[in-house]
């Protein structure tokens, strides 16, 4: 009886410890970039355009998800980058800049993935 009673204790203590590192705190919510890296983003952010255009990207490249994380179609180092300039508020024009360079590299990474899929395409009906 008393190894049961362990093993339940230990099990709810589990549970816990998993709670407590997938909730965000009160006023926060939680991001994953592309690299896995997890961020505790405070919602007053939530009204940025960098926050909206990355989660405008993120429907586009992985859809609407009701369930599982939110991933964010950028890495951790951007992502770093893109908190410090949010945390500096009032800087509208570093905000406008790095949304273009987000839009343009996301851009440009579409065009090179039609460019491949075009030419695997062109291989195929070479090899028939």
């Amino acid at each position: 009886m008393a190894r049961k009673w362990q093993k339940l204790a230990a099990d709810s203590r589990r549970r816990i410890s998993w709670q407590r590192t997938k909730v965000a705190n009160k006023g926060h919510f939680v991001i994953y970039t592309t690299d896995g890296r997890r961020f505790m983003i405070p919602l007053t952010y939530l009204k940025s355009e960098i926050l909206t255009e990355l989660f405008r990207m993120a429907e586009e490249e992985f859809g609407l998800s009701s369930d599982g994380p939110i991933t964010l179609p950028c890495d951790s180092i951007f992502m770093e980058h893109a908190i410090s300039i949010l945390q500096r508020q009032g800087n509208e024009d570093l905000e406008k800049a790095l949304i273009l360079s987000l839009v343009s590299y996301h851009s440009s990474l579409s065009l090179s993935d039609l460019k491949q899929e075009n030419t695997k395409q062109q291989l195929l009906i070479c090899s028939f």
